[in-house]
Protein backbone atom coordinates (compact mmCIF):
# COMPACT_ATOMS: atom_id res chain seq x y z
CA UNK A 1 0.00 0.00 0.00
CA UNK A 2 1.30 3.64 -1.03
CA UNK A 3 1.48 6.33 1.57
CA UNK A 4 0.18 9.32 0.37
CA UNK A 5 1.73 12.73 1.76
CA UNK A 6 0.09 15.12 3.78
CA UNK A 7 -0.02 17.88 0.76
CA UNK A 8 -1.40 15.12 -1.79
CA UNK A 9 -4.15 14.18 1.09
CA UNK A 10 -4.97 18.21 1.25
CA UNK A 11 -5.16 18.32 -2.36
CA UNK A 12 -7.62 15.93 -2.91
CA UNK A 13 -9.53 17.20 -0.16
CA UNK A 14 -9.60 20.76 -1.74
CA UNK A 15 -10.10 18.79 -5.48
CA UNK A 16 -13.49 16.59 -3.89
CA UNK A 17 -14.15 19.44 -2.13
CA UNK A 18 -14.47 21.74 -5.15
CA UNK A 19 -15.32 19.36 -7.43
CA UNK A 20 -18.31 18.10 -5.23
CA UNK A 21 -19.44 21.70 -4.10
CA UNK A 22 -23.50 22.36 -5.27
CA UNK A 23 -25.11 25.61 -5.22
CA UNK A 24 -25.16 27.27 -1.66
CA UNK A 25 -29.12 28.45 -1.44
CA UNK A 26 -30.09 31.71 1.00
CA UNK A 27 -29.38 29.38 3.64
CA UNK A 28 -25.99 28.31 2.98
CA UNK A 29 -27.40 24.83 1.93
CA UNK A 30 -27.24 23.45 -1.66
CA UNK A 31 -30.38 23.78 -2.51
CA UNK A 32 -30.76 20.25 -4.15
CA UNK A 33 -31.70 21.62 -7.51
CA UNK A 34 -28.41 23.00 -8.41
CA UNK A 35 -29.33 26.32 -8.09
CA UNK A 36 -29.07 29.23 -5.54
CA UNK A 37 -31.54 31.12 -3.78
CA UNK A 38 -31.08 34.27 -3.44
CA UNK A 39 -32.80 36.69 -1.10
CA UNK A 40 -34.38 40.01 -0.95
CA UNK A 41 -36.47 42.69 1.40
CA UNK A 42 -39.49 40.82 0.85
CA UNK A 43 -37.45 37.33 2.33
CA UNK A 44 -37.76 39.31 5.50
CA UNK A 45 -41.66 39.71 5.96
CA UNK A 46 -43.76 39.49 9.14
CA UNK A 47 -43.51 39.41 12.93
CA UNK A 48 -40.00 38.91 14.75
CA UNK A 49 -39.03 38.04 17.85
CA UNK A 50 -35.70 39.52 18.79
CA UNK A 51 -33.54 38.83 21.56
CA UNK A 52 -30.18 40.90 22.44
CA UNK A 53 -27.33 41.09 24.36
CA UNK A 54 -24.10 43.20 24.56
CA UNK A 55 -22.68 46.36 26.08
CA UNK A 56 -23.69 49.66 25.71
CA UNK A 57 -22.69 53.61 26.49
CA UNK A 58 -24.44 54.92 30.44
CA UNK A 59 -24.36 57.61 31.95
CA UNK A 60 -21.33 59.20 33.50
CA UNK A 61 -19.12 58.35 30.98
CA UNK A 62 -19.34 53.95 31.63
CA UNK A 63 -20.25 51.28 30.20
CA UNK A 64 -23.44 48.89 30.90
CA UNK A 65 -24.44 45.12 29.84
CA UNK A 66 -27.90 45.31 28.89
CA UNK A 67 -30.18 42.35 27.51
CA UNK A 68 -33.56 42.74 26.17
CA UNK A 69 -36.61 41.39 24.31
CA UNK A 70 -38.11 43.02 20.88
CA UNK A 71 -40.62 42.59 18.95
CA UNK A 72 -40.19 43.84 15.50
CA UNK A 73 -42.50 43.82 12.68
CA UNK A 74 -40.99 43.67 8.92
CA UNK A 75 -42.96 44.70 6.44
CA UNK A 76 -41.43 43.07 3.31
CA UNK A 77 -40.36 46.12 1.59
CA UNK A 78 -37.21 47.60 4.13
CA UNK A 79 -39.17 49.24 6.61
CA UNK A 80 -40.22 47.78 9.96
CA UNK A 81 -41.68 49.01 13.64
CA UNK A 82 -40.51 47.31 17.08
CA UNK A 83 -41.11 47.50 20.87
CA UNK A 84 -38.73 46.61 22.62
CA UNK A 85 -37.90 46.20 26.55
CA UNK A 86 -34.48 46.57 27.44
CA UNK A 87 -32.12 46.47 30.40
CA UNK A 88 -29.07 47.92 31.45
CA UNK A 89 -26.74 47.26 34.40
CA UNK A 90 -26.42 50.61 35.51
CA UNK A 91 -29.84 51.72 33.77
CA UNK A 92 -32.62 49.63 34.60
CA UNK A 93 -35.47 48.59 32.44
CA UNK A 94 -36.79 50.39 29.70
CA UNK A 95 -40.30 48.45 29.07
CA UNK A 96 -42.47 48.71 25.87
CA UNK A 97 -40.08 51.76 24.08
CA UNK A 98 -41.83 51.98 20.22
CA UNK A 99 -39.54 52.80 17.56
CA UNK A 100 -38.53 52.41 13.83
CA UNK A 101 -36.12 51.95 11.27
CA UNK A 102 -35.07 50.46 7.63
CA UNK A 103 -33.76 47.40 6.14
CA UNK A 104 -31.68 46.74 3.25
CA UNK A 105 -31.34 42.91 2.21
CA UNK A 106 -28.76 42.03 -0.71
CA UNK A 107 -29.01 38.96 -2.96
CA UNK A 108 -26.49 36.89 -0.87
CA UNK A 109 -28.55 37.34 2.06
CA UNK A 110 -26.95 39.71 3.72
CA UNK A 111 -27.74 43.46 4.78
CA UNK A 112 -28.18 46.70 6.94
CA UNK A 113 -30.32 47.56 9.68
CA UNK A 114 -30.79 51.06 10.59
CA UNK A 115 -32.85 51.74 13.84
CA UNK A 116 -33.46 55.21 15.11
CA UNK A 117 -34.71 54.32 19.14
CA UNK A 118 -34.61 57.86 20.07
CA UNK A 119 -34.69 61.07 18.27
CA UNK A 120 -31.04 62.15 17.43
CA UNK A 121 -30.01 58.51 17.71
CA UNK A 122 -29.14 55.82 14.65
CA UNK A 123 -28.03 52.47 14.90
CA UNK A 124 -26.68 50.29 12.28
CA UNK A 125 -26.44 46.70 12.49
CA UNK A 126 -25.11 43.83 10.20
CA UNK A 127 -27.66 40.71 9.13
CA UNK A 128 -27.25 37.56 7.48
CA UNK A 129 -30.80 35.50 6.85
CA UNK A 130 -30.36 31.86 7.59
CA UNK A 131 -32.93 28.86 7.20
CA UNK A 132 -35.01 30.67 4.82
CA UNK A 133 -35.76 34.08 6.48
CA UNK A 134 -37.11 32.11 9.67
CA UNK A 135 -34.29 33.60 11.72
CA UNK A 136 -31.61 36.53 11.01
CA UNK A 137 -28.55 36.96 12.78
CA UNK A 138 -27.08 40.82 13.32
CA UNK A 139 -24.52 42.72 14.99
CA UNK A 140 -24.63 46.42 15.95
CA UNK A 141 -21.45 48.17 13.74
CA UNK A 142 -22.44 51.76 14.36
CA UNK A 143 -22.30 53.62 16.92
CA UNK A 144 -18.95 52.20 17.52
CA UNK A 145 -19.17 52.08 21.59
CA UNK A 146 -22.38 49.58 21.26
CA UNK A 147 -21.37 46.87 21.42
CA UNK A 148 -24.77 43.98 20.73
CA UNK A 149 -25.58 40.93 18.61
CA UNK A 150 -29.07 39.70 17.92
CA UNK A 151 -31.00 36.80 17.25
CA UNK A 152 -33.96 36.78 14.86
CA UNK A 153 -36.99 34.30 14.90
CA UNK A 154 -39.71 34.81 12.86
CA UNK A 155 -42.84 34.51 14.82
CA UNK A 156 -45.37 31.46 13.30
CA UNK A 157 -48.77 32.52 13.86
CA UNK A 158 -51.80 30.03 13.69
Amino acid sequence: MRRMSWAAAAAAIVAVGIGGAGVMGADGQDDGRGHSKRCSEATVRGDYGIQIQGTRPAPGGLTEAVIGIVHRTYDGQGNFTQVSNLKGSITGTNPDSQSFGTYEVNPDCTGIIRAQPLPGILIEERLVIVDDGREIRAAVMAPTAVVITSVHQRIHRR
